[in-house]
């Protein structure tokens, strides 16, 4: 027997138009069977790598973080021109070879500009962390944590309040919504963390003790993942119904 409980509110979210830079805060998102409509088309390649892993992150560059990627018309992101502000304060094409240049010479390494229809995620298509889960790792780290800091593409509110909620939702359906096009997620498994979410989002400063909590506390996880199983819309205010074998 299945059963549907309301489990929570979504309250931010996010896209990152290009991978490793800046995201923008979005009212409502159409997702497809890649994720987000958007999010994370594009990607910067390192070149002459034959790593599984040949994208070039903040990992690498941390300054990734200072360049913030914005549609033309954002309105329709899955058709729409990109343009990428600098930290320089300049305005460029994400196909522009000075862009190119520049990421070029400060990050110390040749590159070259992919556009990928299927993402270019790391793990799996949509992620997920609540607002609880973010305030009790604060207080573990020692510092305010910033949602933006992990990536996440849907931040809820849980109705239950306590931290580590979204977990408790692994193999479940969620619903976000109840308008005919409501996008159905699969909660699937939790979000193993790197040591990007050491970056500081606006500065791109490092700070080890936030991973280094992750691993004490959570064993290295942070927040959840989950699959498309219906393409549609998620807007902020959505309640959350998960649907789950009892």
């Amino acid at each position: 027997m299945l059963n549907s409980t309301a489990v929570g509110r979504v309250v931010a979210l996010y896209r990152y138009p290009v991978k490793s830079m800046a995201g923008e805060m979005v009212e409502t998102a159409r997702v497809w069977w890649h994720g987000f409509e958007g999010d994370r088309r594009y990607a910067f390649v390192q070149a002459g790598t034959t790593s599984a892993f040949p994208w070039l992150t903040a990992r690498e560059y941390p300054e990734l973080l200072h360049y913030r990627p914005s549609f033309r018309d954002p309105a329709d992101p899955a058709r729409s021109a990109i343009d990428v502000h600098t930290p320089e304060g300049a305005l460029l094409p994400i196909e522009s070879n000075d862009l190119r240049l520049a990421i070029e010479t400060r990050a110390g390494r040749r590159v070259y500009l992919l556009q990928l229809g299927r993402g270019t995620v790391d793990s799996m298509a949509v992620s997920l962390l609540s607002r609880a889960s973010l305030e009790s790792m604060s207080v573990e780290a020692g510092l305010a944590l910033d949602a933006r800091r992990f990536r996440a593409n849907i931040v809820v509110e849980s109705f239950a309040g306590l931290p580590y909620a979204e977990e408790n939702w692994i193999g479940g359906l969620l619903v976000f919504g109840d308008r005919p096009d409501s996008a159905r997620i699969q909660a699937v498994r939790k979000d193993r963390r790197c040591m990007i979410v050491n970056l500081d989002p606006d500065t791109a400063e490092q700070d080890p003790r936030v991973l280094r909590s992750i691993v004490r506390s959570r064993e290295e996880c942070f927040g959840i993942y989950g699959t498309v199983l219906q393409p549609g819309t998620i807007a902020i205010g959505d309640v959350i119904q998960l649907i789950k074998a009892g």
